[in-house]
């Protein structure tokens, strides 16, 4: 069944390859990973605490009191700063297990954090060195900037990670392209390295504790492996074994393209429906820069397709790349797909490019007739993509496709918990995949929630960076 907001006649074509629907992979539970990492950091967190509380015997006095919440602060910090690091590794167990989208979330959300930490660390060292050697603040500030070992370097760690933290801000992001945020965020894995010596060097917990310095040089020199190793060297491993190279590039819509990619082995890479590869075009300007795309399409064993909007330089440039360009793919990356739900309905809701995922898993969500239904949002007709192939595929698995055209001042908001009822009946009893920009996504989870859909149920891959 295939409906249009704006009441227009509902034409298509075959879609570009069919797939049957798979059967559902037997997979840990939805959440079991997210809830084991998050028990470990907390663990490892408490691990840091019972650090400076086997090192502390006493606190006495308003100087001491404040050296102590600095060397705490600092401790969580340097615990931080590896941690959000792995998170962004692309750890394959990590990627498929929590998702990178749930895993952005916490990088950004743990950046602040540490930031904080990094803040209160310094302010309250400085306090209580100054109360303790009875000197002023600006004083004690640059003895221990240019007197104590590693602070040079301590120091400019600390500028570039506020100066990240700033261009992280969202009104700073939102200015930004990718390509300038992805490249000022390298600069945090200097400021990790630049800070790690003088924790080691000026900690009192590390210099009276050869395990403790036994173990932070662990967290620090595992994660740095894990970071070149999925980050380098698998990534080299993986352009050497696939070649990937452009074989075509089809106009979609206004600003669309979708970018087919050949290559060999593309069976071993395993890519479900709703993952997404980082992609590395290797011609002049672009080579530098691995910018996010999903798979428009289940993986082909003769090519991958990818949809990309104009929404940078990166992406740009992608309508312009000739057949034969060589790339670089980093992946598959992401848990928005198939072994997220729960129910046997789904309800899939795309908006705009947010459809990229989505098309895929419309084809390949195991679904009895009638319990699979895609609700489409663009503002206009021709910002409709994939149309022929959406109504292909809903006829061909008694799925619903519902078109949602229009602006809201010509068709009101079709998002609202009483519109998405009438469309989609039984609609707390369906899981519901969610793909959009974040205007809208966020409109459609309150719609959702209001509509009784359980939290749990929703799953979201947002284009926020």
């Amino acid at each position: 069944m295939t409906t249009l907001a704006d009441g227009r006649p509902a034409t298509g074509r075959p879609p570009a390859h069919r797939r049957s629907p798979a059967r559902r992979p037997r997979r840990t539970p939805p959440g079991t990973v997210a809830a084991v990492v998050l028990t470990a950091v907390w663990t490892g967190a408490a691990a840091v605490l019972a650090l400076w509380w086997q090192d502390t015997p006493a606190v006495a006095g308003t100087a001491a009191w404040l050296t102590d919440a600095g060397r705490i602060t600092g401790l969580l910090a340097g615990y931080a700063a590896p941690l959000l690091v792995l998170l962004m590794a692309r750890l394959p167990f990590l990627e498929r297990g929590v998702g990178a989208d749930r895993l952005a979330r916490w990088h950004a959300m743990g950046g602040r954090y540490m930031i904080s930490l990094v803040a209160a660390h310094l302010t309250l060292i400085i306090w209580g060195y100054a109360l303790t050697g009875r000197t002023g603040v600006v004083t004690e500030t640059a003895d221990i900037v240019l007197g104590y070992p590693d602070m040079l370097k301590a120091t400019a760690a600390t500028l570039l990670l506020l100066g990240t933290a700033a261009v992280s801000a969202r009104a700073a992001r939102r200015r930004l392209g990718y390509e300038v945020w992805y490249f000022l965020h390298l600069a945090t894995y200097l400021a990790v390295a630049l800070a790690f010596a003088h924790q080691l060097a000026n900690g009192a917990d590390f210099v009276s504790s050869p395990a403790a310095r036994a173990c932070w040089y662990g967290l620090y020199l595992g994660s740095a492996a894990l970071l070149g190793w999925y980050r380098l060297a698998v990534p080299f491993r993986l352009d050497r074994r696939h070649r990937l190279q452009v074989a075509e590039v089809r106009p979609e819509g206004p600003g669309v393209v979708s970018v087919f990619l050949t290559g060999r082995h593309l069976e071993e890479l395993r890519a479900e429906p709703g993952q997404f590869f980082r992609l590395q075009f290797l011609v002049p300007g672009l080579r530098w820069a691995a910018n996010p795309y999903s798979l428009s399409a289940p993986i082909h064993p003769r090519y991958l397709r990818f949809t990309v909007k104009d929404l940078g330089g990166h992406s740009r440039a992608a309508a312009r790349l000739r057949p034969g360009t060589r790339v670089r793919a980093e992946g598959p990356y992401g848990a928005f797909t198939a072994a997220r739900r729960r129910s046997r309905k789904v309800l899939l809701i795309g908006a705009g490019v947010g459809i990229t995922p989505l098309r895929a898993l419309f084809e390949t969500l195991p679904a009895a007739p009638g319990d699979l239904t895609l609700l489409y949002r663009v503002s206009r007709a021709e910002d409709l993509l994939f149309r022929g192939e959406l109504e292909a595929i809903a006829a061909a698995r008694g799925a619903a496709l519902h078109c949602l055209v229009g602006a809201r001042a010509e068709i009101g908001e079709p998002l609202e918990p009483a519109a998405l009822r009438r469309l989609v009946p039984d609609l707390a009893a369906h899981d519901v995949y969610l793909c959009g920009p974040e205007a809208m996504a966020a409109t459609a989870v309150r719609a959702l929630r209001a509509a009784g859909v359980p939290r749990g149920r929703i799953h979201h891959e947002s284009f926020a960076f």
